[in-house]
């Protein structure tokens, strides 16, 4: 037997799982109007719960709400003749969000839903997936919206940076939150499918350049570039670079890449996190032996497990089990581990010691940041691995 109560609950869920088709089919034949049983008992059942059954019919006798109430007659043998509330019948949508107390959202989704597609209809099937965005962006985040997407689609291949744009209230912060969703309404424009996301491509923009630091730790190979020691360039620069080191260190950190001092034939190349993709665009590295030094967390086996896409045969150090025990005292906590339950490249031992960490075999959430380790001991393994 539902109560209203209960019936607001389930249209609640209800509106939830379905107002994406709603929003984009609010009169389909098949959907409306929306009957909710209200749960008639059998006589038998109304025997074992009188007080119960009396005070759903109360509830219902005295409701004053949204949509047709729907009354039953029953001829019970031991109870006699019962009217009974049996279902409740809401024609639309409307009074769906007017039960639970969602008209505002509704009205307004409908109403963003109706300004966008009546100036692109191509966007009738995307745009209900972003119901909430069209439901809850303020009024200056919803005309942003639509005045870039207007702006993008009348100029295509602009080559402009993002902030060049000539659109009021566009900053580098209000887009890149919204890269994605931009990007897929704009394929829905061009007629192309949705799943390219590269916003910079998408949209016609120009991408800033991807910038690389790397320190030159041999004063040989500095004199190559000019006495240039610590560099910061767009990666295709550094990709020509005049030079053919022997070890490369890649490690995930600035600072630690910052402690390094003169190494024979070295460079480091310093904080890529998982944009180690660019690896595979330095020739010289190529040639050269390569170490990866990550943070001893499942977030930095996943950026070695990445690198070893573009560096087959790159090695590691410190970020082994002996290493991370023995530095305990220096443990910190890593509140988001990385989903994956194995990366395949990575060596039986890293394997082995990545599931231990995720696992929390060796403690609740630890992680050891490379900075942690003591420098005596990081660089005494670090002068070792290039003998």
């Amino acid at each position: 037997m539902r109560l209203p109560e209960d019936v607001r609950q389930w249209l609640d869920r209800r509106f939830h799982n379905k107002k994406r088709e709603w929003l984009r089919d609010d009169t389909g034949e098949d959907q409306w109007p929306l009957e909710v049983p209200l749960g008639v008992p059998t006589e038998q059942a109304a025997l074992k719960q009188i007080d119960g059954v009396r005070a759903w019919v109360s509830a219902w006798q005295s409701w004053q709400g949204i949509g047709t109430l729907s009354w039953c007659e029953r001829r019970w043998k031991a109870l006699g003749v019962q009217r009974l509330p049996e279902k409740l019948t809401l024609r639309n949508a409307d009074e769906v969000s007017l039960w639970i107390g969602a008209s505002t959202r509704w009205e307004r989704a409908q109403s963003r839903y109706q300004t966008l597609t009546t100036r692109w209809p191509m966007l009738a099937q995307p745009l209900p997936k972003y119901f909430d965005i069209l439901a809850d962006y303020s009024e200056a985040d919803f005309r942003r919206l639509a005045d870039i997407l207007d702006w993008i689609h009348c100029h295509p291949q602009s080559n402009l940076y993002p902030r060049q744009i000539p659109v009021a209230g566009i900053d580098s912060k209000w887009l890149e939150s919204r890269k994605a969703l931009i990007a897929d309404l704009m394929a829905t424009l061009q007629g192309e499918p949705t799943g390219e996301r590269d916003f910079f491509r998408r949209c016609g923009l120009r991408a800033q350049p991807q910038l690389l630091r790397m320190r030159v730790l041999d004063p040989s190979l500095r004199a190559r570039l000019g006495g240039l020691g610590d560099i910061s360039a767009p990666c295709e620069e550094i990709a020509g670079l005049d030079i053919q080191p022997k070890q490369v260190f890649i490690v995930e950190n600035l600072q630690t890449g910052l402690a390094f001092t003169d190494l024979p034939g070295t460079v480091v190349i310093m904080r890529l996190g998982y944009a180690v993709d660019v690896l595979g665009r330095l020739p010289w590295l190529q040639q050269a032996q390569c170490i990866y030094w990550g943070d001893l967390d499942t977030h930095g086996f996943a950026i070695l497990h990445r690198a070893r896409t573009y560096l087959p045969h790159l090695k590691t150090v410190l970020m082994d089990e002996s290493t991370l025990m023995s530095h305990r005292d220096l443990w910190g906590e890593e509140k988001a581990p990385h989903p994956a339950t194995e990366l395949s490249l990575l060596t039986h031992s890293e394997q082995q010691l990545y599931q231990s960490i995720k696992e929390n075999t060796l403690g609740q959430h630890i992680r050891l940041e490379q900075e942690r380790i003591r420098w005596d001991v990081a660089w005494d393994v670090i002068k070792a691995s290039i003998r």
